[in-house]
């Protein structure tokens, strides 16, 4: 009697260990890549002293979401992107490329950290690129982290690397 418990108990575990090795596959592949619209929207004067109109000629963009059991949420975002700058009280325009990947991860409080690496845009209010001793609006190479609190506002900021693209000169 024993020996057929120890059999079924044996049994019941290689059945467990079985469809665990068969799902784990599925498991590893996860959420899927989606493509990551990107709509033209205008930036107020408050970053340049003048309105910019930003559109995207290139969005090869992906992205994928992975939920975590603590509540947080990082959002993976990869691919080819081109963003235009126009300032539209001249119409001069700047084009740059974007590629590079980034990832925002969203905390259960509301915090967020934005890492990117490669090329990357970022913008500041003018008191905080003066905190940062950064241009207001930016185009960097290299790794960079910015943290916001949950009303959104800027904690940190980061560059190892080197601000490629002063967008407000460039434009002015």
């Amino acid at each position: 009697m024993r020996r057929a418990g120890v059999i079924v108990a044996l049994g019941a575990l290689l059945g467990l260990f079985g469809g665990v090795v068969t799902a784990a596959p599925a498991l590893a592949r996860g959420p899927k890549w989606q493509f990551a619209p990107a709509a033209p929207f205008t930036l107020p004067a408050i970053f340049c002293g003048f309105k910019i109109r930003v559109s995207f000629p290139v969005n090869k963009e992906y992205s994928k979401i992975l939920q975590a059991t603590n509540g947080s949420m990082t959002t993976l975002i990869t691919g080819a992107s081109t963003v235009s700058n126009t300032n539209l009280r001249t119409g001069k325009t700047i084009a740059v490329n974007l590629s590079g990947p980034e990832k925002v991860t969203t905390f259960a409080d509301g915090s967020v950290i934005l890492r990117a690496k490669g090329r990357s845009a970022y913008a500041l209010s003018p008191a905080d690129a003066r905190r940062f001793g950064m241009p207001p609006l930016g185009v960097t190479a290299g790794a960079q982290t910015v943290s916001f609190a949950p009303d959104g506002s800027v904690t940190s900021f980061s560059l190892r690397g080197h601000v490629l693209v002063d967008v407000c000169a460039a434009l002015s």
